[in-house]
């Protein structure tokens, strides 16, 4: 009688097989599996329907990593965590499974989110024709396990246009922009290079974003010197900022430039560090 060996993979397969025999499980088939794309140069959503369960999407926000979220129909139907498990899709037989790692459950949304590194993995997956699978545990309260796998017919051509989409996306997004403060040395109201870059970033944005439409420059000093002469030097950085702007292609009438010297300090100035912070323009988008 010969001896069988089994590898780990074989012991992780048959495990997982023994476990999810009974369990109910949700995946598109060849026939209905579909991936849209929905782009912008503000986000891009790679979603796929899954029959009877909800909708599955990849979401790439510009200046941000990728994330997944699983949106059930049935809201509050599972709390806690999720096992996440790259399978075999039906026609890759013998393929071993490979763990992702387990995802939260948002209390909130009731929808099961999958961070950055855990939704590259899964891209990885699908396009290498596996499927991304969650297991929740007391589906709908009654005892009984689901599954919930993604499908991986149709996906690479779907994946080359999120890729150009990706591509596309603007550097940053409004939450990163909407308010930012650029710094200055002692006695100083010249744009360092980096200070120009920063700007370059905020033009580019409000360029592409129609629903900003207003813009707010503030100038800041610290405490050191005479506070009229502080004033000043407020008013020329924040009148600098803007002109910058202007010839980034930014409509002055979007624009209102104000400076306050020394009076509405960040940080107290009672130290080098602080009143290098309090040395700034603050910049300000307003959306409709």
């Amino acid at each position: 009688m010969g001896i069988r060996v089994l590898t780990v993979c074989h012991v992780l397969v048959l495990s997982l097989a023994a476990q999810y025999t009974n369990a109910v499980t949700f995946r598109a088939s060849i026939e209905q599996s579909q991936w849209d794309l929905e782009s912008s140069p503000f986000f891009c959503r790679l979603r796929q329907v899954v029959p009877s369960f909800g909708l599955a999407s990849f979401v790439h926000e510009a200046g941000e990593r990728a994330y997944f979220e699983l949106s059930p129909t049935h809201k509050g139907a599972y709390k806690g965590r999720v096992k996440l498990v790259a399978e075999a899709s039906p026609w890759q037989p013998g393929t071993a499974p490979a763990v992702i790692g387990q995802v939260d459950v948002d209390a909130q949304s009731g929808k099961i989110l999958a961070k950055p590194d855990y939704a590259s993995q899964m891209l990885a997956s699908l396009y290498k024709g596996m499927s991304p699978t969650f297991t929740m545990l007391n589906w709908l309260g009654t005892g009984q396990d689901v599954r919930v796998a993604l499908s991986s017919a149709n996906f690479q051509r779907t994946y080359k246009d999120y890729i150009t989409c990706v591509d596309n996306l603007l550097p940053v997004n409004y939450r990163q922009v909407a308010r930012t403060a650029v710094l200055f040395p002692p006695a100083q109201w010249r744009l360092s290079d980096a200070t120009k870059e920063r700007l370059d970033t905020i033009a580019q944005y409000v360029k592409t974003d129609k629903q900003v439409t207003s813009i707010y420059v503030d100038g800041h000093s610290d405490n050191a010197g005479r506070r009229l002469l502080n004033r000043d030097l407020s008013k020329q950085r924040a009148e600098e900022v803007t002109r910058y702007l202007v010839t980034q292609g930014i409509d002055e009438d979007m624009l209102t430039t104000r400076y306050h010297g020394e009076r509405y300090p960040v940080v107290a100035n009672n130290s080098k560090a602080n009143r290098a912070r309090n040395r700034r323009v603050t910049v300000r988008l307003e959306r409709d």
